[in-house]
């Protein structure tokens, strides 16, 4: 049984977190799901921009305080998109993006590992099947290449409690689990304060205190001294 350390034990500012790391080593064998009514695709995303990323990423991963793409260097992050080895596979329902699935084929050559990065719905999506109808094609999509030896997937205890399950369904098995603490994407300003209301907001911080005014010799005053007026104090430029 897996126990988690709570939010109020955490310390100031961080997060407890689960990761599964999870494998798949061979081609399923479940036959094929049919496509839900209604969807389009999934199309390959050609030369996707850092704009319609960020657009898939943001919307789709805020209420699972997705943050790794928000914090990442963006002049990275569109030379990763640029990379062909990189696909972003979009759904669609009724002409609007629903969904997307993430695949990373930069590890087949060494390898023969493939990774679904990230696999994931709109909000307005969610319910209607569409998650492992997705998730089964992009297995399969990956099974078809030659050469691959496993394909991997994590998931976290912030992502949406079915993620787990689905890919256990789908036959992937866990290799591992880990216990961290990360930042609070939205204590540190990655991510609006009302992302993701399931999970409680980290503990602030405390107060720096403030520092004791200077005197012009730069010695602190001393208790009892007239002379020397208490002054309000004012951050210097560049203080947060």
């Amino acid at each position: 049984m897996t126990t988690m350390v709570t939010t109020a034990e955490a310390p100031a500012g961080k997060l407890p977190v689960l990761v599964t790391f999870m494998e798949m080593a061979k081609r399923p064998e479940t036959p094929e799901r049919p496509m839900p009514e209604g969807v389009h695709g999934p199309v390959l995303a050609r030369h996707c921009t850092l704009a319609y990323y960020r657009f898939l990423y943001d919307t789709i991963g805020e209420p699972w305080l997705w943050e790794i793409r928000r914090r990442m260097d963006q002049g990275e992050l569109a030379r990763m998109l640029a990379d062909p080895q990189v696909e972003v596979h979009v759904i669609h329902v009724d002409g609007m993006p629903a969904g997307f699935v993430e695949l990373d084929w930069r590890l087949l050559p060494a390898d023969g590992t493939v990774a679904i990065d990230y696999l994931g719905l709109m909000p307005w999506a969610i319910g209607r099947g569409l998650g492992g109808w997705l998730l089964d094609w992009a297995v399969r999509r990956v099974w078809e290449r030659p050469r691959v030896r496993r394909l991997t997937i994590n998931t976290c205890s912030f992502d949406h409690p079915s993620a787990l399950p689905l890919y256990q369904r789908a036959g992937f098995r866990r290799l591992r689990q880990e216990r961290k603490f990360v930042d609070d994407p939205r204590r540190a300003g990655v991510l609006p304060l009302g992302a993701a209301p399931h999970i409680p907001l980290a503990r602030p911080a405390p107060p720096a205190p403030p520092h004791a005014p200077a005197t012009p010799d730069g010695a602190p005053p001393q208790a009892g001294d007239p002379s020397r007026r208490p002054m309000a104090f004012r951050p210097t430029a560049g203080s947060p």
